[in-house]
């Protein structure tokens, strides 16, 4: 009987044990602080909102918890995902189709990946830049044109290839695809050397801000809002939107297509660190839209608002707590 009773000690002890090192925020509101150590943020481009958000959220991760954090720039949502889930990133920034095609398997997934969602951040808008003396007016018109569509297997180039099948054009045999970077594409029509690109990102993005100040009168934001049936039949993600004439400075709104951004990580990352990370992100919005605008569009409200991402439950204790 002693022995028995031994036996069922030492089992409760460690459960009791296993407990105390994976805390549980929801139950124990303090465990949101998060875990001392290194946490890495795959981000983006380097003159795009994502490289210039993570940057700001990694600092304000950092002054805030245990956490070390450090933003990297990547070039490819796509890739985010793929390298987040070997282990190499532990949190991505990532727009909803690039994630939808992830947890379904589809796409360049050969097979469904084990993410989850901390939040819905802010929305990417679809920014067509051609120049003014091409006379393209429409996606139609890119057929037989010089066209960047974004980094290789980047979140970008995902949207610019269903944007040339939405208006009737095959994206290998009917364009020349340039695969450039956001920064090489502002270059490349700088030079002359495209006729335009596609680039998805956040408002403002700097890159394209710096081209419409220094070269304005020669590039200007086409309207693809007509295309928005077809790509819903893609992916039910995406949405009418609007760049505002005061984003670029343009002579008027540009309606296009929006889609939300998420911040996602593996299904076995820490609840307190997702916890802590969410929790920072939004107590700490006024600082990071000072930083990055876009982070303007960030609200907790409509954070849990993931898609088909399952939301991460120590992110979801964090939401609860910021709007509880």
């Amino acid at each position: 009987m002693r022995r028995s009773r031994f036996v069922v000690l030492v089992a409760a002890s460690l459960v009791t044990t296993a407990c105390a090192t994976t805390p549980d925020p929801a139950a124990d509101p303090s465990s949101c602080r998060g875990d001392s150590g290194p946490l890495t943020i795959a981000t983006g481009n380097a003159t795009g909102v994502y490289a210039a958000l993570g940057s700001a959220l990694a600092k304000a991760v950092s002054a805030g918890s245990p956490i070390q954090a450090t933003a990297v720039e990547t070039g490819s949502t796509l890739r985010n995902v793929q390298q987040l889930s070997t282990g190499e990133y532990d949190i991505a920034f990532a727009q909803a189709d690039s994630a939808a095609d992830a947890v379904r398997g589809q796409g360049v997934f050969a097979e469904p990946q084990k993410i989850q969602a901390l939040a819905r951040i802010y929305s990417d808008y679809t920014q067509v830049v051609v120049s003014t003396g091409s006379g393209i007016t429409t996606m139609a018109d890119f057929k037989g044109r010089r066209i960047s569509t974004g980094s290789p297997a980047s979140g970008t180039e995902l949207i610019a290839d269903r944007l040339l099948v939405a208006a009737g054009l095959d994206p290998k045999k009917d364009v020349q695809p340039q695969s450039l970077d956001l920064a090489a594409s502002v270059a490349a029509i700088k030079s002359g050397s495209i006729d335009g690109f596609v680039w998805s990102g956040g408002l403002p993005t700097q890159g394209i801000g710096d081209l419409f100040a220094s070269d304005g009168s020669t590039v200007k934001l086409l309207d693809v809002s007509g295309l928005l049936p077809a790509m819903r039949k893609s992916d039910d993600v995406y949405a009418a939107g609007t760049i505002p004439a005061a984003t670029y400075k343009t002579s008027g709104d540009v309606a296009t297509i929006s889609l939300p951004n998420l911040l996602v990580v593996r299904d076995d990352f820490s609840q307190a660190d997702a916890c802590a990370v969410t929790r920072i992100l939004f107590q700490q919005k006024a600082a990071l839209a000072a930083a990055v605008p876009a982070a303007s569009g960030l609200d907790p409200k409509t954070a849990t608002d993931t898609g088909p991402i399952q939301l991460n439950a120590g992110a979801r204790a964090a939401l609860a707590q910021l709007t509880g």
